[in-house]
């Protein structure tokens, strides 16, 4: 064990002498350097003594062509010489890789000192596992605890998933608790106004409109929206509450926002959700492809993996397919641009080479694939009460083949303005056979209009190539939020679905959730529930009368804001919202309760890997607030539902997890007894007889694959163990620019902020780093416009508008045509702008594709 200080810093240099100072740099002793390209060059140092260190600062700002030296983060005491699996050296990198990927800003408060500097009398502090709050990559964290608060937080370098590294988000965790307006006593609108009032009370008020809408107006005029950052044992219960208690299917959470195309991406390729592979390919992959994804700010701890395996394995490539060049496509070794939308095009052309050149292995289709299309020409349901149905229909490899011939590369380059030499580059890299391929997607492939296509699409490469459930060689779709999988996807916090991949429609699905509950079948409402999108709109018309939002902000989340604000603030419906602090939707709400975040609770998560983990309730929530479950199940027993939360002697979380549990058993989901997740850090499902699965429908890897077989997708029991490469056809987005909307818009996060920023605009530091929300367009574009860095302009589309102030050459550079806004400031809502047009089969909309023009202001 050593002594040292870390420190990672970010250098600004004169124009065009990155590359000279980097070089300069890569030859010091005890320094490691990552260029990120433009004008900045990340560095880490170690220094074994405070002088050693203000030396080397010193000799930093000293380097001819430095403008600026910024403290990233630093941390002080022991730097233990584990590293989690990472070399020293590798250990060293990936911190120089997160600090290229947390912010371009030249301002020093947007790097901060991460929490887990704070360090009191060491006696004085207990430290106890926890997973962190923010993304879905499930990164381990240990929460230092004093005088009854989160006093720090540092990585969990005994979690296999990121191996004790965090991003800035994870780094400031504490903060999130600690905002000066949490909310800390229950409200009600009396005469237009929330005021404070008792529990009682509001539980009550709560039980009397929820009974009275059910009475008078049945039970589909009632709703609960959660979200993918509920617990497991949350979504369990209100899927409890809604179906058994109130008889209701209306049940939705946000990732209807975020991952419902890759449900039905999976569930239509596979039979079942969820991936086969792990975040273990990130140290066996040779070219990892990422399809409209900025991991470097998205997934941070992820892509410093990746970083990882490239520099230990010098023939590894990244390859960056999207529409705007971002942080990630600095760090990759290939940026592909192509136009918004023709992703379709572009993952039918790769595939029709992969046939033609014949670079796919005939024998693993032979066995193991079937061949299907589906209804095309489809629209984008933007109407009220949009129905849709599938119709797929079997075709043959030559019908598939022929299917294909649509998408030569130089067609594909009409459609998309990828050159036709690297469409065929594209396919020999995953037709390379000695060369393992991970495709990488998220919310880019997801809030998409064809997001369920896309998803099947990415499959297709991997089907025809063989390549998938291999070692290093996958499709792993990536999560936005804690527990979309484990909590949304997983126990089924979906209008038609239950737990472990049963839905509501299937008789057999409802007959063993039936016996399960201890219920008649009949109990058991048969017609699923609204869809996100269409709840809210019938929120809007008048149609449903009471919805219960937990954990989620749909006023600043949801797109064509105005078609559901103006509408429901006009009408008679009554919202409950649970929540940590004021929102634009609690703003809305006729109560408003006040919620336990985080280690104020029990908690349990489930992460993209399908990684269960467990923590404890380690310090008390401020003032009255109580956790959402509790909330829940109070409501019940005023509703006289109280018994199906009757847990006896066994503590509830417990209880609830081990009866959701046994809806897993045997399916291939199988989850372990909850004692497992309290004492581990986690597990992979299935876990059978206490063994965690890397990689499913694996031989040898997966249990309920049947001895001597290498492959088996055994979930798809309609293809009989076989998997379904789709014939998926390039078809346009709902709404493309014109001579009047003549930019593409894209909407998204950022690295310093989470969804909303309900919580990170709560923390100092990260609300400094990114104050305000802000238009990105290319340099060309603005001049064309007459318009310069930080000069404000309004964003305008058939919808709506609103103002931000421009950005150039920062975070990203969006292509020629195209402008990207943030999402998490309440102060400037983009989805007043953007269009609520969906995959049609997912019902999933889509945030990066609409017209708008700009302005001068």
């Amino acid at each position: 064990m050593t002594q040292s200080r870390i420190s990672s810093l970010l250098l600004s240099t004169h124009p065009g002498r990155s590359g000279e100072v980097a070089a300069r740099l890569a030859a010091e002793s005890g320094i490691v350097v990552t260029r990120a390209g433009g004008d900045r060059v990340a560095v880490v140092l170690e220094a074994r003594v405070p002088s050693e260190e203000l030396g080397l600062f010193e000799r930093l700002q000293a380097v001819p062509g430095v403008a600026s030296v910024e403290l990233a983060y630093a941390s002080d005491g022991t730097a233990s010489d584990d590293t989690g699996g990472l070399s020293r050296r590798g250990f060293l990198e990936a911190l120089a890789a997160s600090t290229l990927a947390l912010g371009a800003t030249r301002s020093a408060s947007a790097f901060p000192k991460p929490g887990h500097e704070w360090r009191p009398n060491e006696n004085d502090v207990r430290w106890e596992k926890a997973v962190c709050r923010f993304c879905g990559t499930g990164c381990g964290v240990m929460v230092g605890l004093a005088g009854g608060k989160v006093a720090a937080v540092q990585g969990d370098r005994a979690n296999p998933v990121n191996k004790g590294l965090l991003c800035v988000k994870g780094y400031h965790l504490p903060g999130i608790l600690y905002g000066k307006d949490r909310l800390t006593q229950p409200l009600v609108r009396e005469n237009g106004k929330l005021v404070p009032t008792t529990w009682e009370k509001a539980l009550d008020l709560i039980a009397e409109k929820l009974s009275l809408a059910v009475k008078t107006h049945g039970p589909r005029s009632v709703g609960m929206y959660l979200s993918g950052q509920s617990t497991v044992f949350e979504g369990y219960a209100a899927s409890k509450l809604m179906r058994l208690g109130l008889g209701s299917n209306n049940l939705e959470a946000n990732a209807r926002l975020c991952m419902a195309s890759a449900v039905t991406g999976f569930m239509s390729t596979f039979g079942s959700d969820e991936p086969m592979g792990c975040y273990d390919d990130f140290e066996l992959g040779d070219t990892f492809v990422l399809w409209g994804n900025n991991m470097a700010e998205m997934h941070p701890v992820l892509f410093s993996r990746i970083l990882e395996r490239r520099r230990n394995a010098s023939w590894v490539q990244i390859l960056d397919l999207g529409t705007r060049f971002t942080r990630t496509s600095g760090f990759a070794d290939k940026y592909v641009p192509f136009a918004p939308g023709s992703d379709l095009a572009l993952a039918n052309g790769i595939a029709h080479v992969l046939v033609k050149e014949n670079l796919i292995d005939r024998a693993f289709i032979d066995k193991h694939v079937v061949f299907k299309k589906g209804l095309t020409g489809l629209t984008y349901g933007l109407e009220d009460k949009y129905k849709f149905a599938d119709k797929p229909e079997p075709i043959t490899f030559d019908d598939y083949v022929k299917f294909l011939d649509d998408y030569t590369p130089e067609k594909v380059e009409q459609l998309s303005g990828v050159p036709a030499a690297t469409v065929i580059d594209l396919a020999h890299r995953y037709g390379d056979p000695n060369k393992g391929v991970v495709s990488l997607w998220c919310m880019g492939v997801n809030q998409h209009v064809r997001g369920t296509w896309m998803n099947n699409l990415i499959y297709n490469l991997h089907l025809l190539t063989g390549k998938i459930c291999k070692k290093g060689s996958n499709p792993l779709s990536l999560t936005g939020q804690p527990s979309a999988c484990g909590t949304v996807r997983e126990v089924g916090v979906v209008a038609n679905r239950l737990p472990a991949d049963m839905v509501v429609t299937e008789p057999e699905h409802r007959k063993k959730a039936a016996e399960i509950w201890g219920v008649k079948e009949e109990k058991i409402p048969a017609e699923p529930g609204m869809d996100t999108v269409e709840m809210f709109r019938a929120l809007a018309r008048g149609d449903l009368k009471f919805l219960w939002v937990s954990t989620t902000n749909p006023f600043v989340t949801l797109p064509n804001q105005d078609r559901y604000r103006k509408a429901f603030a006009s009408g008679d419906a009554f919202m409950v919202v649970s929540d940590v602090y004021p929102t634009e939707t609690t703003a809305l709400a006729s109560v408003v309760l006040p919620s336990a975040l985080w280690v104020e609770k029990i908690g349990m998560f489930g992460n993209t890997e399908r990684r269960t983990q467990q923590w404890n309730k380690l310090v008390d929530p401020p003032g009255e607030a109580k956790d959402d479950l509790w909330q829940f199940v109070e409501v019940a027993k005023r509703l006289g539902h109280g018994g199906l939360f009757d847990s006896g002697k066994t503590p509830l979380q417990e209880w609830l997890f081990e009866e959701y549990r046994k809806f897993t058993l045997g399916t291939g989901k199988d989850l372990a007894p909850y004692a497992t997740y309290v004492e581990t850090r986690g597990l992979r499902w299935p876990v059978v007889d206490g063994r965690e699965t890397r990689y499913r429908y694996k031989g040898g890897e997966d249990p309920y694959v049947p001895a001597g077989e290498d492959v088996k997708f055994y979930k798809n029991k309609k293809a009989d163990g076989r998997a379904v490469v789709w014939a998926r056809p390039f078809e346009p987005p709902a709404e493309s620019p014109d001579k009047d909307f003549p930019f593409w818009l894209c909407t998204g996060r950022v690295l310093e902020h989470w969804h909303t920023g309900t919580m990170t605009r709560r923390v100092p530091e990260l609300g400094s780093a990114v104050e305000k929300a802000y238009v990105e367009l290319h340099p060309d574009d603005a001049s064309q416009l007459g318009v310069n860095a930080g000069q404000k302009v309004k964003i305008v589309s058939r919808r709506g508008a609103i103002e931000a102030t421009v950005k150039l050459r920062e975070r990203s550079i969006p292509e020629k045509g195209s402008v990207f806004v943030p999402f998490f400031d309440e102060a400037l809502l983009i989805n007043k702008v953007t269009l609520d047009a969906t995959c049609p089969i997912s019902r999933e909309p889509d945030y990066k594709k609409c017209a708008v023009r700009i302005e001068k202001v």
